[in-house]
C-alpha cells in the first residue's frame, strides 16, 4: 500500500507527476460525459419499447417496476465514470490496459439496450437470446475491469461492485425473459 492509500506501484518515469487541478476535472467531466451518453443512448433505444412490447411481456415475477432501473442506472454510470478517471489519474502500470477493458465493457453496455429492446419487435425472441449473450459477455468485460481496477485504485474495483451485481439481476430479466417471450 502506498502513502497515498492506494495499492499498485508508485507513478514511475517522466510521467510521474500529478496530473493539474484543471486536467483531472476536465478528465472527471470527460468521464461522466461517457457514460451520460451511453446512457442516453440507451434511453433512446428502449424509452419507445418500454411502454410498448416490453409493457406486455411476460417479465420475471422478480421485475421490479420499471421506475426502478432509471435511477439505479443512474447511480451506476456515475459510480463507472468515477471508478475510471480514478484509475485514469493514476500513471501507474497497467493503466492503460484496465482503460481498454473499461472501454469493451461501456462498448457492450451501450449494444446491450438496443438489442434487447429495439431489436425484439423485429427479430423476436431471437433478439433476446442476443441480449442475453451480450450481458453475459459484459458481466465478464465488468469482472474482468474490477480485476485491473483493483491494484490501480481499490476504492474504483470496489464502486464498480456494485454494477456487477446489477448486471447479474438484469441478466436474470434478460434470461426470463428470452424463456417465456
Amino acid at each position: 500500500m502506498r502513502p497515498d492509500g492506494e495499492q499498485g506501484a508508485a507513478p514511475t518515469g517522466s510521467g510521474s507527476q500529478p496530473y493539474s487541478a484543471a486536467v483531472q476535472a476536465g478528465a472527471l467531466a470527460a468521464f461522466l460525459a461517457a457514460s451520460l451518453l451511453v446512457a442516453a443512448l440507451g434511453g433512446l433505444a428502449s424509452a419507445a419499447n418500454v411502454t410498448g412490447w416490453y409493457a406486455a411481456a411476460d417479465k420475471a415475477p422478480w421485475s421490479p417496476p420499471n421506475g426502478v432501473f432509471g435511477p439505479v442506472w443512474t447511480v451506476l454510470y456515475a459510480a463507472m465514470a468515477l471508478a475510471a478517471w480514478l484509475v485514469w489519474r493514476k500513471r501507474t502500470d497497467g493503466r492503460r490496459q484496465a482503460m481498454v477493458v473499461y472501454a469493451i465493457q461501456l462498448a457492450l453496455n451501450l449494444a446491450w439496450t438496443p438489442v434487447f429492446f429495439a431489436l425484439y419487435p423485429a427479430f423476436g425472441t431471437a433478439a433476446l437470446w442476443l441480449g442475453l449473450a451480450i450481458i453475459v459477455a459484459l458481466v465478464a468485460a465488468v469482472t474482468v475491469t474490477v480485476l485491473h481496477f483493483g491494484p490501480i485504485s481499490r476504492t474504483a474495483g470496489l464502486l464498480l461492485l456494485p454494477y456487477v451485481s446489477w448486471l447479474v439481476f438484469a441478466a436474470s430479466l434478460n434470461w426470463w425473459a428470452a424463456l417465456h417471450n
